[in-house]
């Protein structure tokens, strides 16, 4: 049987919708609350995560409402509003404000936590804990162009790369969070225990994320869906979809909503389980990295 209406859309539409309202609401308040920090180190550092997990949160509601795909421009709606090109750009925004949040984590735990850095690190050591916070920042951003290239040229080679980069990305930061979950997680004094509680809780998700989508990526993801796909239409004499490269590429891009609710048109349960985790998961993933990960202050306990 085809579900091709509001039988199986709406009520995951509708729980997807109230989940991030929720999210945004609750978003507002650890905005508000943030900016309440004693030092002026602190002060600077969660503007910067808040602002970074507002402007997430905000996306991903409207995401969540103009759910939309990329290669073949599914649209939840007939409206410009559900553009595949306009979502990408709102994408870019939100997908670089999680990097940032991340690396300025890492960054500043790096000088939080007791240990972390030595001067007697190794050169390998020293990268792995002082450069991959920019470098996942740089992956993550150049990601950003071969997604949008491939949205507006229909390559599907092009969104290979970015999901590639993606999960090298997380995988060059791994060693760093194993590293500041082992450390922490070695605190014995009871007050620092306090002290470092969202610190533990950031190194936490992150060890966890880290080795899940690493597993997921470059043991199935890559290999099995992304790259065989993108072979495969570079190789047809008649690539589908066909490639879009014209003067009016990016026209076509920004206007051409093509609406469906037919789950099999979406990508049947697989597009449901990650569009659902990518909107729920990863922005309460931002709701505890805009919250500041660091050495709490005594006061703050």
């Amino acid at each position: 049987m085809e579900l091709t209406d509001w039988t199986w859309a709406a009520p995951w539409w509708w729980t997807l919708v109230i989940i991030n309202i929720i999210n945004l609401i609750i978003c507002l308040a650890i905005f508000v609350k943030s900016a309440k920090a004693n030092d002026i180190l602190s002060k600077k550092y969660l503007r910067n995560m808040r602002i970074l997990g507002l402007s997430y949160c905000l996306i991903a509601l409207y995401r969540s409402i103009f759910v939309s795909r990329y290669l073949t421009q599914l649209a939840w709606f007939d409206t410009i509003l559900n553009s595949s090109l306009l979502i990408r750009c709102f994408a870019i925004i939100a997908e670089l404000s999680f990097a940032a949040l991340i690396s300025n984590s890492l960054l500043r735990l790096n000088n939080d936590i007791p240990g972390i850095i030595n001067k007697t690190d190794n050169s390998i050591l020293s990268f792995l804990k002082l450069k991959t916070p920019y470098l996942f920042f740089i992956f993550l951003f150049i990601a950003q162009f071969f997604a949008t290239s491939g949205l507006i040229t229909k390559i599907r080679l092009l969104f290979a790369i970015e999901e590639t980069l993606w999960g090298l990305a997380f995988l060059l930061i791994t060693p760093l969070v194993i590293i500041q979950l082992k450390r922490v997680s070695s605190i014995k004094d009871e007050i620092l225990k306090k002290q470092f509680r969202l610190a533990k809780a950031f190194s936490v998700v992150m060890f966890i994320f880290c080795v899940g989508y690493g597993m997921y990526s470059l043991g199935y993801h890559l290999p099995y869906e992304y790259w065989p796909a993108a072979i495969a239409q570079w190789q047809m004499e008649t690539p589908d979809p066909a490639f879009n490269i014209g003067s009016e590429a990016i026209y076509e891009a920004l206007t051409i909503v093509n609406v469906s609710r037919d789950l099999s048109e979406w990508g049947g349960i697989g597009f449901i389980i990650w569009h659902t985790g990518y909107f729920s998961i990863c922005v309460w993933m931002v709701l505890l990295f805009m919250s500041g990960p660091r050495k709490l202050e005594v006061l703050e306990v």
